[in-house]
């Protein structure tokens, strides 16, 4: 499949309202948040920040991250971090931007993700090697998801992570 079948596939998809085939999500925690996600987004192309009501994801919140979008030049900042992701982080991200964070500033996978849907304005879901204090842990699936406000740019990321 060519790149640009596969940008076609995508927005068919969104259009369809139907999970791309990208978007295997394994972990529960993943289907969930891109259930919520879709169902905020409406007809939109993405859903705005003030449409994430954190009651309504109380269940999976431990979980989310949300960050700022900066983009020029292209960053992002940690403006939320759920409880269970900051247990597993090496420090406390709460404020930083990734540019910060040695193992995930530019061109860490992480921030490579980011970047993709913050240009992109599609969700995307990937292994990210695990980083953190639980050895037991290898990989996380992580799904991000854009936020915009005007409904096409997108000015904050909405992530849910699944540990594998």
């Amino acid at each position: 499949m060519t790149e640009r079948s596969a940008v076609t596939d995508l927005t068919d998809c969104l259009t369809m309202r139907t999970r791309p085939p990208q978007l295997a999500l394994r972990s529960p925690i993943n289907q969930f948040g891109y259930d919520y996600w879709q169902r905020k987004r409406g007809g939109r192309p993405m859903p705005a920040h003030g449409d994430i009501d954190s009651a309504e994801i109380a269940k999976i919140l431990p979980h989310v991250f949300l960050l700022d979008v900066r983009h020029q030049p292209l960053d992002f900042r940690y403006r939320l971090v759920g409880t269970k992701m900051d247990e597993h982080m090496l420090g406390r991200y709460t404020g930083l931007w990734m540019s910060q964070i040695e193992h995930q500033r530019a061109p860490s996978r992480i921030w490579s993700n980011c970047r993709r849907v913050a240009q992109e304005g599609l969700p995307f879901s990937g292994d990210t090697p695990y980083v953190g204090k639980n050895k037991a842990f290898l990989t996380t699936e992580d799904l991000i998801m854009p936020l915009g406000d005007d409904g096409a740019t997108v000015d904050m990321l909405f992530v849910t992570v699944g540990f594998v």
